[in-house]
């Protein structure tokens, strides 16, 4: 057996140092499977951002950077209705920093809105969490309420997803949920904005497996879309073979396919 070390191909100059080769940590290895599998290991439950308006689905919620407080979109079922709750508007006890508002996750079940859409259609429907499940519904003047046990036109929102990442939702009358201030300094809903503009943008949360599952209709929804791949060679063996079993596929000249078909005739 030869004992002979093979030649390397690669080009060298005189007085090129060799260079070392760098092995790879196992550490480095584990860290990179690891950023594959981040999706994978992420709790089903955690609150991400929406990047397209289809994963906008199951479980919401809604927040607006007003100021100086910024606010979240509850729902009282006692009262049946839209409260306007102020973020950081009592100063903490311990005087420590709030958290900013894309760190923030629900923490009572008022805040929460489930979001439902019939499938193919780019509407959803906000209802509430708690109570006998309200729709969220704007009528032709902008009255935003909670009231509606059914839905229907009214109860329809389109959401739309900005550059950003912020969410604008348009009403059936094509206009636009806002937050508008009050007598008083109060705030409320309301629904008939012409333009987006600072009152019309809203942050929304949703949860991460709901967002895994708008990814997975996304893929088989293209992967119907593929047009199945078609064998030539083994159709033209089944329905354009001519004597002596000869194959003629779409590399070889039309024109010595039309002669054979003139002299050997359409097979059986």
């Amino acid at each position: 057996m030869s004992t002979n070390k093979v030649r390397s191909t690669k080009l060298t100059f005189k007085g090129d140092k060799p260079k070392k080769k760098r092995k790879r940590e196992v550490g480095e290895i584990g860290s990179s499977r690891k950023s594959r599998r981040k999706d994978d290991n992420e709790d089903p439950e955690t609150w991400v951002l929406p990047e397209n308006a289809n994963e906008i689905r199951g479980p919401t919620f809604l927040m607006h950077p007003s100021d100086p407080y910024p606010i979240s979109i509850n729902f009282n079922s006692t009262t049946n209705r839209i409260v306007i709750h102020f973020f950081d508007k009592e100063k903490l006890e311990d005087d420590t920093e709030p958290p900013s508002l894309l760190d923030r996750t629900p923490t009572d079940v008022s805040q929460v809105w489930v979001t439902t859409r019939v499938a193919g259609s780019s509407t959803v429907n906000l209802r509430t969490g708690t109570g006998e499940g309200k729709f969220l519904s704007c009528d032709a003047h902008g009255i935003v309420s909670v009231d509606r046990d059914a839905r229907g036109p009214q109860e329809e929102w389109t959401p739309v997803v900005l550059p950003d990442g912020m969410v604008a939702f348009m009403n059936v009358y094509e206009k636009y949920l806002s937050i508008d201030e009050i007598a008083g300094g109060a705030m409320q809903l309301r629904g008939d904005s012409d333009e987006v503009g600072f009152r019309e943008r809203f942050w929304v949360k949703i949860q991460s497996k709901y967002k895994k599952e708008a990814h997975e209709e996304e893929k088989k929804k293209e992967g119907a879309a593929e047009k199945p791949k078609i064998n030539e060679e083994s159709s033209n063996r089944l329905y354009q073979t001519w004597g002596a079993g000869r194959l003629v596929i779409s590399t070889d000249d039309k024109k010595e396919v039309c002669f054979l078909i003139v002299l050997d005739g359409y097979p059986d």
